[in-house]
């Protein structure tokens, strides 16, 4: 009997680790669905941050950004622009490094809501969700460009009608559908 509760503890583990690596991996292809702009690319990785956050719940949403930003700082070509414009830690303290570690707060915050069948309630907790990213990203952003610049300009406006569609889009799906892995 103890076998078996410890080849399923092992197997349920395995599971786990198995989930994370996909998670990485989707964060890692919505890194590369880019729109070209300067100097932060706009992408689907906010979609998928808080996609893997409600989906896998708080923990495994933040274990699985996090392992995806240690990728990234190892060297694997993992975030939007790299390999083209650097890898690792020298292209995560360029402009997009704030955004960047806006995921895991993100992916936290959209694992710990209670989402229902209710568009507008799920779009708001999707909303105060994706937050992080953006305060993190321009603060990062203008400390990098220099506040003279017009940071909000570069790191927020380009992005706000498509982060709108991805917003609405992500709540469609869950009030639609509402599952869950992990709460």
């Amino acid at each position: 009997m103890d076998k078996i509760l410890l080849k399923n503890n092992y197997t349920q583990k395995l599971n786990l680790i198995l989930i994370v690596f996909v998670g990485t991996l989707l964060l890692t292809l919505s890194a590369k669905i880019k729109v070209p702009f300067i100097p932060v690319p706009m992408t689907m990785q906010t979609f998928m941050v808080l996609f893997l956050g409600y989906y896998l719940g708080p923990k495994l949403g933040l274990a699985t950004t996090a392992l995806y930003i240690f990728e990234g700082a190892l060297g694997f070509p993992v975030f939007t622009g790299t390999p083209e414009k650097g890898i690792g830690i020298s292209y995560m303290i360029g402009p997009t490094g704030g955004y960047i570690l806006g995921f895991i707060l993100s992916s936290f915050f959209a694992g710990i809501q209670n989402y229902n069948r209710n568009f507008f309630s799920n779009l708001f907790k999707l909303f105060l969700s994706v937050l992080p990213i953006y305060i993190l990203g321009l603060l990062w952003l203008g400390n990098i460009i220099g506040w003279d610049k017009p940071v909000l300009e570069f790191g927020l406006y380009p992005f706000i009608y498509a982060e709108i569609f991805k917003l609405f889009l992500l709540s469609v799906i869950i009030s639609k559908f509402n599952f869950r892995l992990f709460r």
